[in-house]
């Protein structure tokens, strides 16, 4: 089937006029009627007769030019689809998320994304560090949000840091270090509630240890959840080796509190991870220049 000519005699029909049709797509009227008269031959239907000096549509003209609407609306709103994906408007954002932002910054950063960009889709998975790069390699995810020290990556991996946070040691109010000086092989004869095997933090508390020849901390407490081991050492169990970001707004109520550690202050990096070489989506894109303006 001719589109083309489908297209002229649905203009025709919409004005119910050749010289409408004419002036409206800039061909001549001879033109639009010859080739409305082949599309006739081609589907053996008589479309449009004259009447005095104007036209009109016969049964079957009627009921095509119903047709005829239908599919150029639909073609429409194919372009008005494609504009939106390729101004990211529309489209579907994987996230992979290590605990600490997905708890303390991803959420805000949504809530602001979704005020502007209400018809992108969003799937957020919050994991270990291990796992949100690994997902990102797998293509399973468009991006990671990064807490931790994703070097071993560098040649697959594109990082762009957002900040920096402190890493603090945090024990209970009543727990004999609280607010106190001490030395790393002190701090390292403390029981630690931490987050699993994979986890950054975790990570950079033992390479802390090997670095400084201290013995590995005593983790007689494993969570799979940031929260979970927070709130057990509020509870006045044991000590944590934690982002500032978490545990900042307890230790300002007096929840917990900090050690100071001899000689170590240790810096976390926020990071946005990606492929290499690998373009983003449009919506991605905007996403990620939104928290690069909020960061």
């Amino acid at each position: 089937m001719n589109l083309h000519a489908l297209r002229l005699f649905h203009v025709v029909a919409s004005t119910r006029s050749v010289t409408r049709a004419s002036e409206l797509l800039k061909i001549s009227q001879p033109a639009i009627t010859a080739q409305i008269k082949k599309f006739e031959k081609e589907i053996s239907l008589t479309l449009l007769v004259p009447m005095g000096r104007g036209i009109t549509l016969t049964d079957a003209g009627e009921k095509l030019a119903v047709l005829a609407k239908r599919l150029f609306a639909v073609e429409q709103q194919i372009e008005q689809f494609s504009q939106d994906y390729r101004d990211g408007a529309h489209g579907h954002i994987r996230l992979a998320a290590t605990y600490l932002p997905a708890h303390f910054l991803i959420p805000a950063w949504i809530a602001k994304f979704k005020q502007q960009y209400e018809q992108v889709e969003m799937t957020i998975h919050t994991t270990n560090s291990n796992d949100a790069l690994q997902q990102l390699l797998n293509i399973e995810v468009d991006l990671a949000i990064y807490g931790g020290l994703p070097e071993q990556y560098s040649d697959t991996i594109q990082t762009e840091e957002l900040f920096r946070d402190e890493l603090w040691f945090v024990v209970a109010p009543d727990h004999r270090y609280a607010n106190q000086q001490v030395s790393l092989l002190q701090m390292m004869q403390e029981p630690f509630v931490m987050r699993e095997k994979g986890s950054s933090t975790r990570e950079r508390l033992f390479s802390l240890c090997r670095t400084y020849n201290a013995p590995a901390p005593k983790v007689t407490l494993n969570f799979t959840g940031l929260h979970e081991a927070i709130t057990a050492v509020i509870a006045g169990y044991g000590a944590n080796f934690v982002s500032s970001l978490v545990v900042r707004e307890y230790v300002e109520r007096g929840e917990l509190c900090r050690v100071y550690v001899e000689g170590v202050q240790l810096l976390n990096s926020i990071a946005i991870c990606t492929r290499k070489n690998e373009p983003l989506s449009a919506a991605t894109q905007n996403f990620i220049q939104l928290i690069r303006n909020h960061s």
